[in-house]
């Protein structure tokens, strides 16, 4: 199963610590970077945050104490790495949780049909509610462990956030990327270091070359940091990587919610 929380970083959402916030309080506003960054799609942005700060806190998928730094630690902290995805191309998002980077990617990315994978029923179901909500018909929701779509699914860009160790990231989403594909793992001070460590790892994935990054330079106060690594032009998608029971597998399909479309 897709572990999240596996790892303690500076993007973790699942900070339940501190007083439930006011059912009736206002979200966060918007603050100036949001309008740089989404542009004309800042009130799908807007909605996304309301849900975050409510619905999301609920279902126990944001903590309490995040909802006032849902735009800089969260939204905006994941928008920004749309600056690393083709236009058009498609995504797909491992252990979605709360919709980041997912939701905020499909929100700033609008031509591309971003699948979200997420193996817990409240949060899909939670996705799925969100989605309509916010009003995005290019989202797919799977209620799935990515080891699950493992041929069923594939694109040329997969992302994650605060999900696992890059060795195993790369493990269960290379036979979801396309040949020559990228994999854009957003990471804290630990990047370098589980390069270095999980180097064996990543080369049984097919990765061939990898760059830690930085994206929101002229708009955030703190860049979000982001791990590519690149697979081989070689690759093959929809075949593990590793052997029976420790990692990725062909298995039962989850099932893909598609948005309906909007006129």
């Amino acid at each position: 199963m897709t572990s999240r929380g596996s790892e303690h970083d500076e993007h973790d959402e699942h900070d339940r610590g501190g007083a439930a916030p006011d059912p009736g309080a206002a979200p966060p506003r918007a603050p100036g970077a949001a309008e740089v960054v989404f542009g004309e799609r800042l009130p799908l942005a807007e909605r996304f945050v309301q849900c975050l700060a409510t619905t999301g806190v609920t279902h126990g998928l944001i903590g309490p104490r995040e909802v006032p730094r849902l735009w800089g630690r969260h939204v905006l902290n994941c928008a920004v790495v749309a600056e690393l995805v083709p236009r058009g191309a498609a995504i797909i998002d491992v252990g979605s949780g709360a919709g980041l980077p997912g939701l905020a990617l499909a929100i700033v990315c609008p031509t591309s049909e971003v699948h979200l994978v997420e193996p817990r029923r409240r949060a899909t179901d939670w996705l799925t509610a969100t989605a309509d909500a916010v009003g995005l018909d290019n989202v797919v929701v799977h209620h799935a462990r990515a080891q699950d779509v493992v041929g069923t699914v594939v694109a040329p860009v997969a992302t994650a956030r605060a999900v696992t160790r890059i060795g195993q990231l790369a493990q269960w989403c290379a036979p979801l990327t396309s040949a020559g594909g990228t994999l854009l793992a957003l990471k804290g001070a630990s990047a370098a270091t589980e390069l270095d460590e999980d180097a064996a790892v990543l080369r049984s994935a097919h990765v061939v070359d990898h760059e830690i990054l930085r994206c929101g330079l002229e708009v955030l106060e703190t860049p979000t940091t982001v791990v590519r690594l690149h697979l081989a032009d070689d690759h093959q998608p929809g075949i593990a990587v590793v052997p029976e029971g420790s990692g990725p597998r062909r298995g039962r399909a989850g099932k893909g919610r598609r948005r309906p479309s909007r006129s």
